[in-house]
């Protein structure tokens, strides 16, 4: 069973406490992250120059950050218990055409096409916890099933029923406040949505007992079962909860733009992944924090955005991106074996 890090240092002497305080803040696992986060942002800052660092630079980046970090943060918490979730992007694809098709072609009110639409996302959610957990077949094959699946779900009804793969939806104005408006005609409202959900997810995490869980499935299943944590019921809740977050996402982005296509959000298949590696949890999982998962996801989107501010030939994006990623990754390894290894000295003079 994974052992937590503690948080809180040694008492120290008056004379080296400032020093021991930036030494223990040096090991804990999410400095690689936050390194990684700030290595980039400055990279760009240096090379996309005042576009990037202007008001409509910013909500490029963080626009792009909210979207995938409500995603990516309960498919961190999949992957700290040792699972994947690779079915995100078509629950956002199938959630955003239920809403567009229910309330847009339809003309059924706002509220029954939203709750319909979550409630496709909890659905797909719950059903690959079911499987996983009855069926013992890799996490990985179940979600690379259920991507397809409803890939083809989507697509094919919605030519039936609405002849087309495109659907409009004039959302009303209380819809479109909540989730698709514009703050200051730049910044989405997902980036509330993406503190709101941040902040729920970490007090899980770090407060209460279903924290200590997740970590402990993800550590070593058997050991978490032997000591009587409901090890299947707790997956089936996280992937309820990644469904029901690529499911919200679909809804913003669906009221945010006024329409949906059944191509949507394929992006977020491994794009929430690589965010959550950037951010410092384990694919073997039993490790991993949200704060580490929040400055993933900020590291991948400013890469993702900032190539663009650059004036550098958009050929080598992709490149440039590869690169980048990487090398947040391999700083972020190096402190996660700082933080492993670290042991607070006792203060104790001989």
């Amino acid at each position: 069973m994974t052992v937590q890090i503690s948080d809180t240092a040694r008492p120290a002497a008056a004379g080296t406490s400032s020093g021991r305080s930036l030494r223990n803040l040096t090991y804990r696992p999410e400095a690689g992250a936050l390194i990684g986060t700030l290595g980039v942002f400055v990279f760009f800052a240096i090379f996309g120059g005042t576009h990037f660092l202007a008001s409509a630079g910013t909500a490029a980046w963080l626009n792009v950050a909210a979207e995938l970090g409500i995603i990516a943060l309960p498919v961190g918490l999949l992957m700290i218990a040792g699972e994947l979730d690779l079915s995100v992007g078509s629950v956002l694809a199938a959630s955003s055409m239920t809403l567009a098709i229910v309330s847009g072609y339809w003309g059924a009110p706002m509220i029954l096409g939203i709750v319909l639409a979550l409630g496709v996302g909890v659905t797909a959610g719950a059903l690959n916890g079911l499987i996983v957990t009855r069926t013992n077949v890799p996490s990985f094959v179940v979600t690379l099933a259920t991507l397809f699946g409803m890939a083809g779900l989507t697509l094919g009804l919605s030519r039936v029923i609405t002849g087309t793969t495109s659907v409009a939806l004039n959302p009303d104005p209380g819809s479109k406040a909540v989730f698709g408006t514009l703050i200051a005609g730049q910044f989405e409202v997902a980036i509330l949505w993406w503190i709101v959900v941040a902040l729920g997810v970490g007090w899980m995490l770090q407060m209460t007992k279903y924290g200590n869980w997740i970590l402990a499935v993800g550590g070593d299943k058997e050991s978490a079962r032997a000591a009587g944590i409901p090890t299947n019921r707790l997956k089936i809740a996280l992937y309820t909860g990644s469904g029901f977050g690529a499911a919200l996402v679909g809804v913003i982005q669906t009221i945010l733009y006024n329409g949906a296509q059944v191509a949507n959000g394929q992006s977020f298949v491994f794009n929430s992944i690589i965010a959550v590696v950037v951010g410092g949890v384990l694919l073997t999982g039993g490790y991993g924090s949200v704060v580490g998962v929040v400055f993933g996801t900020l590291t991948f989107a400013i890469v993702n955005q900032g190539i663009y501010y650059t004036g550098w030939n958009s050929d080598w994006a992709s490149f440039i991106l590869g690169v980048l990623i990487l090398a947040a990754v391999l700083m972020n390894n190096t402190f996660r074996r700082l933080a492993l290894s670290y042991a607070p000295r006792s203060g104790k003079k001989a």
